[in-house]
C-alpha cells in the first residue's frame, strides 16, 4: 500500500512538474509577445524581422524498423524565426510546425524564445535558448546542454541536434576577460533513439515496468554553469565550470538477480574544464578537457551511477587545398575508480574499459563555385572498433532553395558498444529547404 501511495505521488509531482513548465513556457511566451506589441507600436524605433523556412525531411532504412515501418524519419516542417529589438531590449522567437507521417500527427514545437537585456559592459537572455561551448566537432566535454541524438542518427539536419533549455544566461565584460553565467531551473534530458523506429541494445529486454525519474524542480537541483574566456597570446581560452546532471539516464533495477521494474535517473554531476583553440602547423590546433566529478559516487562503487571520469580532445583542421578542408580528432575518456568498478559491476552486464578511445574525420569539398558541398564525418572507437561513417552531397540551387543526400552507416564491436549497437540502423535522407 505504502509503494502504491509513492508511485501516485510521484506520478502527481511529475504532473506537476510538467505543468509548471508549460506554465513558464505560457507566461514567457506572453511577455515575449507583449514586447513585440510594444515594439510594433514603437515601429519608428525598433526594428523587426521575420525570416524561416519550408522543409521536407525524409529518412530511409535499409531494415524494417523494431514497429516494421520503414522510415526513420518522414515529416514536412515550416519555421519562423522573429527577430524584435528596441534598445536596450531585443526578442527573438524561433518556432516549428510539422506534420509526423510515421505518428501520422502535426505538432509545434517551441525552439527558441527569449528575451535580450543589453548593456556596454552586460546583458541579460531569459528563455528557452541553445547554448553551445567547447570546440568537440560532434565530440562533447564541456558542452554539457541536451542534444537530440536521433535527429543526428536519423539525418536531420545539424542544427536540429541541439535542444534548447529554459533558463537565464548573464553577459560580463569587463577589461580583463569575458564571462557567462548560467542558470537553468528545469532539468532537460539528451534525447537518444525511439525504441520503435531504431534496434538499441537493452541489457534487459523483458522487463516492461519501467519508469524515467527527473530531478525536481526546485531551487536546489537548479543547474548552473559559468564560463570565462579570453585570448591568450593568440589563442582563444575558455575555463568552464558546471554543476547539474548527467543528461544520460542510468538504470536502477529493483532487483537485480530478478528484474521486474526499472527506474531510470539523472545522477549528479559536476564538471571542471578548460579549452584552447589556435592557428599552429599550418592549420587549426583545438584542445579541450574536463574533469567529470560524479557527485552521487566519489568512491565508485554503485553500478547504477556513472564512474568519475576525465575527458581529452585533440584536434587539427587544415585547408589542402582551394575549398578542400580535412579535420581530424581524438578523444578519450578515463575511468577513476576503475578497480571498485570492476569489482561491483553485476554479471550479465557490459563492463566499460578503463580508457575509451575515438577518432574522427570530416573531410569537406566545394565546388561549382560552392555551390556544391561533397563531405564525409566518420567516427571510429579504438577501442571498440564500431564506427559510423556519414557521406553527404548538399547543392544550393540558389540562394533560397537546397537539397542534401546522405547517408548513416553503422556497425562494428560489441552488440552494446556505442555504435555496433547500431548496425541495424542504417538509413539513407533527404532533405529539401526553402529559405525566406
Amino acid at each position: 500500500m505504502k509503494k502504491q501511495k509513492y508511485r501516485a505521488a510521484e506520478q502527481q509531482s511529475s504532473r506537476a512538474v510538467v505543468l509548471l513548465r508549460n506554465k513558464l513556457i505560457s507566461l514567457f511566451t506572453f511577455c515575449s509577445s507583449a514586447l513585440l506589441l510594444y515594439c510594433s507600436a514603437s515601429s519608428y524605433a525598433a526594428d523587426v524581422s521575420l525570416h524561416g523556412f519550408f522543409q521536407g525531411n525524409y529518412s530511409l532504412g535499409s531494415r524494417a524498423n523494431p514497429d516494421g515501418g520503414d522510415f526513420k524519419w518522414a515529416e514536412e516542417r515550416v519555421q519562423l524565426k522573429l527577430d524584435a529589438s528596441k534598445e536596450p531590449f531585443k526578442l527573438f522567437l524561433k518556432t516549428d510546425a510539422f506534420y509526423d507521417h510515421i505518428d501520422e500527427k502535426a505538432q509545434i514545437e517551441l525552439r527558441e524564445s527569449y528575451v535580450d537585456y543589453i548593456e556596454k559592459k552586460w546583458d541579460l537572455r531569459a528563455g528557452r535558448q541553445i547554448i553551445t561551448w567547447g570546440l568537440g566537432d560532434l565530440i562533447f566535454i564541456n558542452d554539457v546542454f541536451p542534444k537530440d541524438y536521433e535527429a543526428f542518427f536519423s539525418g536531420r539536419p545539424l542544427e536540429y541536434m541541439k535542444k534548447g533549455v529554459d533558463g537565464a544566461k548573464i553577459g560580463l565584460y569587463p577589461a580583463f576577460a569575458s564571462f557567462e553565467f548560467i542558470a537553468i531551473p528545469i532539468f532537460e534530458p539528451n534525447n537518444y533513439t525511439n525504441a520503435r523506429r531504431f534496434y538499441m541494445f537493452d541489457p534487459m529486454p523483458n522487463v516492461t515496468n519501467r519508469e524515467e525519474k527527473d530531478p525536481a524542480t526546485n531551487f536546489e537541483n537548479t543547474e548552473f554553469a559559468l564560463r570565462a574566456y579570453r585570448d591568450i597570446a593568440g589563442f582563444d581560452t575558455s575555463v568552464y565550470l558546471y554543476r547539474g546532471f548527467y543528461r544520460k539516464p542510468y538504470m536502477i533495477p529493483d532487483d537485480i538477480n530478478s528484474t521486474a521494474k526499472v527506474t531510470y535517473h539523472y545522477p549528479k554531476l559536476s564538471v571542471y574544464g578548460a579549452s584552447l583553440q589556435g592557428r599552429a602547423l599550418d592549420g587549426v590546433l583545438s584542445l579541450e578537457a574536463g574533469y567529470y566529478d560524479s557527485r552521487q559516487d566519489s568512491s565508485g562503487t554503485d553500478y547504477t551511477v556513472s564512474n568519475s571520469q576525465t575527458k581529452f580532445l585533440v584536434g587539427y583542421q587544415r585547408q589542402l587545398w582551394e575549398d578542400f578542408t580535412v579535420g581530424l580528432q581524438y578523444y578519450n575518456e578515463y575511468m577513476h575508480q576503475y578497480s571498485e568498478y570492476v569489482k561491483n559491476q553485476p554479471s550479465g552486464l557490459p563492463k566499460d574499459k578503463r580508457l575509451y578511445q575515438i577518432a574522427t574525420i570530416r573531410l569537406t569539398q566545394l565546388l561549382m563555385h560552392q555551390t556544391l558541398k561533397l563531405s564525409l564525418f566518420s567516427f571510429y572507437g579504438m577501442s571498440e572498433g564500431d564506427y559510423l561513417i556519414n557521406p553527404e552531397i548538399k547543392y544550393n540551387f540558389s540562394d533560397h532553395l537546397w537539397a542534401a543526400v546522405g547517408g548513416n552507416v553503422f556497425g562494428g564491436g560489441e552488440k552494446w558498444s556505442q555504435f555496433g549497437q547500431l548496425d541495424k540502423n542504417d538509413n539513407i535522407y533527404l532533405q529539401l529547404r526553402y529559405e525566406f
